[in-house]
């Protein structure tokens, strides 16, 4: 028998203890560049930094997998779900409207959003899973997150602005391999994308590169001043409530985003993962992941559909290999001038791929809502989704841009995403007619994933 054969489990499962340390190795670097392309976007579009981004990816993954029993063969990138967040508190880099000494304030706000993880899990380990999920039924979450890419649209546009051509070259590699790829191309679009309209930008000479040159080429990637605890030194407290108010509520679709990547493995693997470990372990991991990375600067953490993909192409489910991809990660974080080459990347390279990518975000939005078969015959249903988006994106279009009030000395600003958030939840609770019942028997993916672009199934 072959050596390739004779690594081959039940069902055709390849077992990676067997199949030898250098195509482990090559495993493992697939699952990174798998994640790789979305992870360093986000800070590109939040102004955090991709050193940090990369450094937590990887120990956040390692602590996902440490509380889950290292059964769940999971990834955790970063979460484009907060980017409206981010926004909100500290501006946005690609309108040039950032304040960068705002945004360790917007990651305690995303720190606290990783504490309704740690609740959440809490209550599911105390009364159980369905019990609690009947409160994010997909008539609340999935309004949010269509409202979440609809609320960034207009910034995807702006940055395209700056140069259609380079936009263009990265918006039509992304759908080329999305579409007609095959492999590995149709699960990383993004960097493919990414790489290709960046390399036209510097053909065309419309790339500095002086940042780059005088980067170190090791470095340690976390810095105190784009820490939460600079930011308690800092000692705003108007802008720490703020944050927290604005932000939470964001976790309601990131937490859906989270059942949804969990039952999309539990699915690819053939093991259900929901029930064992427990969706209340991959919560806490998951949690406290985004927590570490939160308060050390780096963007909010989530479980990455593009690495379920790469699962389901190499049949490879032993989670030591997303391990070592994690491993790798933290070493690319060590390397300052690789986070510089980053940070001169065109501004219209990335409203491209935002172009896609915020409208993907709203369109899992609305593909949560059919297929869990929300009922908008129901009056509920139907108030329930509208206040959310009308709130949502009127109030972030409106001339204030946010509703603020005042609670003592200190000045409290309500997001769009807040408000609208707020009021699906209490709405939801309130009103009569509740027809929404989770089930943990069968997990099945919801199609709630903000940084996939396709997902390969078996």
């Amino acid at each position: 028998m072959s050596k390739k054969n004779s690594a081959l489990g039940e069902s055709g499962i390849y077992d990676a203890r067997v199949l030898g340390a250098p195509k482990v190795a090559v495993l493992g670097l697939q699952h990174m560049f798998a994640m790789f392309g979305s992870t360093i976007l986000v800070p590109v579009l939040t102004g955090l930094d991709v050193s940090a981004t990369l450094f937590f990816a990887g120990i956040g993954t390692l602590l996902f997998h440490f509380l889950t029993k290292r059964n769940v063969p999971a990834f955790l990138g970063s979460s484009f779900a907060f980017l409206a967040g981010y926004h909100a508190i500290a501006g946005n880099p690609m309108e040039g409207t950032l304040q960068k000494n705002l945004l360790p304030y917007a990651c305690f706000g995303v720190a606290c959003a990783g504490l309704l993880y740690l609740l959440l899990a809490l209550l599911i380990k105390l009364f159980g899973t369905k019990r609690v999920m009947k409160f994010f039924p997909p008539v609340v979450t999935g309004p949010i997150i269509i409202a979440i890419g609809l609320t960034l649209s207009q910034t995807a546009i702006d940055s395209c602005s700056s140069d259609w051509l380079i936009a263009l070259v990265a918006i039509v590699l992304i759908i080329v391999c999305n579409i007609w790829g095959r492999g590995m191309l149709k699960i990383v679009p993004i960097i493919v994308g990414v790489i290709g309209s960046y390399l036209l930008a510097v053909i065309l000479q419309r790339v500095d590169f002086s940042s780059v040159a005088n980067a170190a080429w090791i470095g340690f990637p976390i810095h105190w001043k784009e820490t939460v605890f600079w930011a308690f030194g800092d000692g705003n407290l108007s802008m720490l409530l703020t944050s927290v108010i604005t932000i939470m509520p964001i976790a309601l679709a990131t937490i859906v985003e989270h059942v949804g990547d969990i039952s999309a493995i539990s699915s690819t693997v053939g093991k259900n993962y929901i029930k064992d470990p427990g969706l209340h372990r991959t919560l806490l991991g998951d949690g406290l992941a985004t927590i570490a990375a939160s308060l050390f600067g780096a963007p909010a953490n989530t479980t990455y559909g593009e690495n379920t993909g790469v699962l389901s192409l190499t049949k490879v489910f032993d989670p030591m290999v997303i391990r070592l991809a994690a491993c790798f990660a933290i070493l690319f974080s060590f390397c300052p001038k690789f986070a510089a080459v980053i940070g001169c990347m065109p501004s219209a390279t990335v409203g491209g791929v935002s172009l896609v990518l915020y409208g993907m975000i709203s369109a899992v939005g609305v593909r949560n809502v059919v297929e869990s078969r929300c009922d908008f015959s129901k009056s509920r249903n139907v108030i329930i989704a509208a206040l959310i988006l009308v709130l949502s994106i009127g109030i972030k279009y409106s001339a204030a841009g946010a509703i603020a009030f005042t609670v003592g000395s200190a000045t409290i600003s309500l997001s769009g995403l807040a408000v609208g958030a707020l009021v699906g939840i209490i709405l939801n609770a309130v009103l009569p007619g509740k027809d929404y019942v989770f089930s943990e028997e069968e997990p099945r993916d919801t199609g709630v994933n903000f940084a996939v672009m396709n997902k390969e199934k078996d």
